[in-house]
């Protein structure tokens, strides 16, 4: 597989792709339609914050499987088109996250105790002792926006020198928050009552410019310090809040375009700091993400779980090896259901009983979603899947009970026009051998496999025997047969493997025959 790294990374998790045999080439200087051209027959894509991938990238790679983003960040990667095009995008939130916080937590001190400031006066020759009195710390309360991984570590590290903590995220719950000694409030509360305010959210349609000079003129006498991502705080306001001292000081690394404009108002306010976007910057963490990201990548060239796939189900590690056998069990079980239907379908349910209900299915219902559009779509995956059936308006269901009659796990997709629906009941024998247990409510012992296909007809002598002889009359080569029936002299079901193609032909002349109700031809390798 061809990896593409169009953003420094480090050596270390360019070693992890080689190791396991992948190509690996770099590209730092590629932007526009040489970015365009240089991705075309990539596999995969590791950026940091400098790459822009946009639609038009995800439109001229078709090979891409991944895009890795060496970091947390990823407001330069156009998630809903990686989405439609069936490509996982995954950051590395974990391997900068102790980096990022300790970064804060210097900025903090630096813009309360003015250390740079200090720093470039006696640099100058200048003993400004009298000039510069700092705020302590300990006592103070510590507004945090947005308690996430980097959010808690800063909370963690602030609370331990006595400060009081305030935090506002929508998305955390209280008592998460309690255990880290923090008190939720709303965000006006927050600035309020925060002598240093911290930030660490993503930047989002909801979060850009979340702290404007309204915002600003709620913290008088307080401290700003912005490690997150730029965008979220107003610089002009900012810059104008500190220099009229509405303010005490600010402290930035991240700014909203980068590298910072040379007349930014943020150089000229003295109490202002300023650092080039350093949070990640050491070679622990850069090792950390490269390492992260690679592994990533390696996982999903061999369709392996994306532990932090944004846009695709995940699943734990210690958990994938229970589950990846139904992965493609309930993948075949929707191939089967969806061409036994032959209609327009409006619903899919996935339903688990058994071992398997106890377990995280949101990959394997992915995979039952794929089976169902494997016939209609040329580009359909896991990923984008269950976005496909939101767009067309089916309804998907998954539900679960902990007893299955007969198997000890039991995966049932069923698929409905509105009027009809047919379902596929797949489990697994000895471990991982697939097996079709159930057809429509007919139970058989059908293994699936290449070409299939399934006929109803009435449950008489010479029925078999004559659909075998029609099948060799084209050259059909049935390979094994599953046989079901209601009742004697009922309708019966039969699910033949076969190793040709059965051709429109053979199924018409089996159809003229009253005894035979209907035939569906099934492929698994491609519709």
């Amino acid at each position: 597989m061809k990896v593409l790294v169009t953003d420094p990374i480090a050596d270390a998790g360019m070693d992890v792709l080689r190791d396991a045999g992948h190509e690996v080439v770099t590209d730092y200087d590629a932007e526009g339609d040489e970015l365009l051209a240089a991705v075309a027959d990539a596999n995969a894509l590791i950026v940091r914050s400098g790459t822009d991938v946009s639609r038009e990238v995800f439109e001229a790679a078709e090979e891409l499987v991944i895009v890795g983003r060496a970091g947390i960040g990823v407001d330069n990667i156009d998630i809903d088109a990686a989405t439609d095009h069936g490509v996982i995008v995954a950051n590395a939130p974990e391997g900068n996250v102790r980096a990022a916080a300790e970064h804060t937590v210097a900025m903090t001190f630096a813009t309360a105790r003015s250390i740079p400031q200090a720093h470039a006066r006696l640099k100058t020759g200048e003993w400004a002792k009298g000039a510069f009195l700092g705020t302590e710390l300990n006592g103070k309360t510590l507004g945090i926006v947005g308690l996430g991984r980097v959010g808690q570590e800063v909370a963690k590290k602030l609370d331990s020198l006595g400060m009081d903590l305030v935090a506002f995220d929508p998305y955390i719950s209280e008592e998460r928050a309690e255990q880290l000694g923090a008190e939720l409030a709303e965000l006006d509360a927050v600035l309020e009552r925060a002598d240093v305010l911290t930030i660490h959210t993503p930047l989002t349609s909801e979060t850009e410019n979340m702290i404007g000079e309204e915002e600003l003129a709620q913290m008088e006498g307080g401290y700003l310090v912005n490690c997150a991502r730029g965008g979220i705080v107003d610089e002009v306001a900012l810059a104008e809040a500190v220099e009229d001292g509405v303010l005490a000081g600010a402290a930035l690394d991240v700014f909203a375009e980068e590298p910072l404009a040379e007349d930014s108002p943020l150089l000229d306010a003295e109490d202002v700091i300023v650092t080039p976007h350093l949070g990640a910057s050491t070679e622990a963490a850069q090792e950390n993400v490269a390492v992260s990201t690679a592994e990533q990548v390696a996982a999903a060239f061999a369709d392996e779980p994306v532990a932090n796939a944004l846009n695709a189900p995940s699943i734990d590690q210690s958990a994938f090896p229970r589950v990846e056998p139904y992965i493609h069990l309930a993948d075949t079980a929707g191939k089967i259901a969806v061409q036994l239907l032959d209609s327009r379908v409006e619903s899919v349910e996935v339903r688990y009983e058994g071992d398997i209900a106890g377990e995280d299915v949101e990959l394997v219902t992915a995979s039952a979603l794929k089976g169902v559009f494997a016939p209609l779509e040329l580009q359909v995956n896991a990923v984008n899947a269950p976005a496909m059936a939101e767009e067309r308006g089916i309804e998907v269901s998954e539900t679960k009970r902990q007893q299955a009659e007969d198997f000890q796990s039991l995966v049932t997709v069923t698929v409905s026009d509105g009027e009809e629906e047919i379902s596929v009941d797949g489990t697994l024998f000895a471990g991982d051998d697939a097996r079709i247990v159930r057809v429509d409510g007919y139970r058989v012992d059908a293994i699936p496999g290449g070409k299939m296909m399934v006929t109803r007809n009435t449950d008489e002598p010479g029925v078999i025997g004559h659909i075998g002889t029609v099948m060799g009359k084209y050259g059909v080569n049935i390979a094994a047969m599953f046989n079901a029936r209601e009742i004697i002299g009922g309708e019966a079901l039969t699910v033949y493997n076969v190793d040709e193609e059965v051709p429109d032909e053979a199924r018409e002349e089996l159809e003229t025959d009253d005894r035979i109700i209907e035939t569906r031809y099934i492929s698994l390798n491609g519709v």
